[in-house]
Parts: C-alpha cells; sequence; structure tokens
C-alpha cells in the first residue's frame, strides 16, 4: 500500500515565473491568484509572474508567494480525490502544511507569512546577520567548531537539512570568522546564502515576542492529518501545540532530516513536494535514495502525478 505524505518548499524555492502555467490552465489557481492579491493588498501574482527576482526574493514577498502556489497545487491535488497521511514543510513550509491540514485558512495564512518575513527582517539589523552552508560535516563538529569562536560573535545550527547538509545562522561576523574552523574541521564547503538575516537563530527571539501576538488574534484548528513540526521532528494535530511550536520556530533548528527519517519509520513510502522548485525533492534523496519522490510544480508534473497515484492506487 502507497502511504503518500506531502513536502512544502520554504524560502529560497522562489522563482520570477512560478504558478504562470497553471494559473492559465485552471480556473481555480487563477481565482485564489486574485483572491491572495485582494488579501494582501498587493499585486503578489504580478511579481511572481515577472518579477523583478531581487523584488520577489523580499521576506515578506517571497513567503506569501511560495505559499500561494504550494495552497493552489495541494487544491488541485485534493480535487482529484489526493490527499496525503501526513505532511511535513521547510520552515516557511510548515504554514503551506498547516493550511493543506485545514489549521489555518488561505485567507489568514497570506498575511500572517508577509507579517512574519516583515518582523523577520526587523529583527536584526540589515546586513549584519548572515547564514551558510556547511557541506560534509556532521552536528557535533560544527558545534565544535563555533565553540572555538573566541569572541562575542553568535553563530548557532539553523537547519539540518540532510547528510553532510547542515545550515549555520548568526552574526556577519561570527559566520566569516568561524569559516576557517569549520575548513579546518574538515568542511568540503562553507557557502554564505542569499538572505537577509539571521533566521532560526536566538537572534530571531525579539521577532517571536510580536509574532505571538499575532497569532493570539488568529482561529486555528486541530489538524485533520499528522503535520510533523520542524522544531521537534514529531507529529503534531494539537491546535495549542502548532501555534506555540510556530512561534519556537523562529529561533530554533529547523530538523528537516530527522522529520523525514521518522515519516519514514511511521510507514511513508511516496513523498511529494508540492510547491514550487525541487529543494526537498534533493534532500530528500540524499537522506533515502529508495524512496519515491515526485515534484510537482506546474501542469505537466501534477498530470504525471495524478496519472501515477490512480494507477497505484
Amino acid at each position: 500500500m502507497k502511504k503518500v505524505a506531502f513536502m512544502f518548499p520554504g524560502q529560497g524555492s522562489q522563482s520570477v515565473g512560478m504558478g504562470l502555467d497553471l494559473y492559465h490552465s485552471y480556473a481555480k489557481v487563477k481565482t485564489l491568484f486574485q483572491q491572495a492579491n485582494n488579501i494582501l493588498n498587493k499585486d503578489i501574482t504580478k511579481l511572481m509572474f515577472e518579477g523583478p527576482s531581487d523584488k520577489l526574493t523580499e521576506t515578506e514577498n517571497a513567503q506569501p508567494a511560495l505559499l500561494l502556489l504550494s495552497v493552489a497545487i495541494r487544491n488541485l491535488l485534493e480535487n482529484e480525490g489526493i490527499k496525503p497521511v501526513m505532511a511535513v514543510g521547510h520552515s516557511l513550509g510548515e504554514y503551506s502544511a498547516l493550511v493543506a491540514a485545514g489549521v489555518l485558512t488561505i485567507d489568514d495564512a497570506l498575511p500572517l507569512v508577509a507579517q512574519r518575513g516583515k518582523l523577520m527582517e526587523e529583527a536584526f539589523p540589515k546586513g549584519q546577520g548572515s547564514m551558510a552552508a556547511v557541506l560534509g560535516l556532521d552536528e557535533q563538529k560544527i558545534k565544535s567548531a563555533i565553540n572555538k569562536l573566541t569572541n562575542h560573535e553568535q553563530v548557532n545550527i539553523a537547519n539540518l537539512n540532510c547528510p553532510g547538509q547542515i545550515v549555520i545562522s548568526g552574526t556577519k561576523q561570527g559566520i566569516k570568522q568561524v569559516e576557517p574552523l569549520l575548513k579546518e574541521a574538515g568542511a568540503r564547503r562553507v557557502i554564505e546564502l542569499n538572505v537577509s538575516g539571521p533566521f532560526h537563530s536566538p537572534l530571531m527571539k525579539s521577532a517571536s515576542e510580536q509574532f505571538a501576538t499575532y497569532l493570539d488574534k488568529l482561529t486555528f484548528k486541530d489538524a485533520s492529518f499528522p503535520v510533523y513540526a520542524n522544531v521537534t521532528a514529531t507529529p503534531v494535530t494539537s491546535k495549542s501545540e502548532i501555534k506555540d511550536l510556530l512561534i519556537k520556530q523562529l529561533y530554533s533548528p529547523v530538523r528537516f532530516e530527522e522529520s523525514i527519517q521518522n515519516m519514514i519509520e511511521a510507514g511513508v513510502n511516496v513523498f511529494v513536494e508540492v510547491g514550487n522548485g525541487k529543494v526537498l525533492t534533493g534532500l530528500v534523496k540524499k537522506i533515502n535514495r529508495k524512496i519515491k519522490i515526485f515534484t510537482i510544480q506546474d501542469t505537466n508534473s501534477l498530470t504525471e502525478f495524478v496519472k501515477w497515484y490512480k494507477e497505484e492506487m
């Protein structure tokens, strides 16, 4: 029996032209995208289709754009009678998973992630925070290298993505100073990421306090299927627990690799990346080469998966 889980991508997966094909192919997608423009009080659709890229990459634009496309695709899958047994999202993608599980409505989730993006941008002085991907080192070796920093610069582990790929987050100076220590410890490469702040680190604490106030104004429901939380890598369905974990998620590491391993142990044998790009597909391949994976981001990939699903199930 096939047990299908949905995965929802996070920030960094955005690209100009995202969703255009689906917008012209499905009336329901067009309606949803137009609804999103009204909810956000900006032409997010035009930004997704035409850019410019630097504007789309801004956190408060990238986050609602990615959520919108993921939810649109998930709606099309549901119309075909396809529902996951569980879901996971990477950072921002957790919100797409929560909309899919009925915890939040799209009307609440879009302004929520735009607000989240804004608070994340404002939480730390622009240009003074950074993140970097560390390739070829395990968690313990990275922690040991960070502990050797002799100044007061802050660096923490932010994303545990897959074997040999861990992201660190902190002050720009701290990231620069820890790089030679990581290479000394055996890192193949340390790649600075094109982000505007030290996300998923204690430097986001101030954003989490304001975010908690914003969350309190919204109505949450219990999840209709388990969503694996970034903070704990375990399944949650309780609305109060979900809300608490979303606040912690801003300043805690994303435990993606562990989430995938736990989902496989729970019986998942098909993962479907629902949304723009193939970032999560690449990570899952490194976590478990034998697992079946689909990526759905346009009409062709949607048709292909629906055909496979109906033949297999």
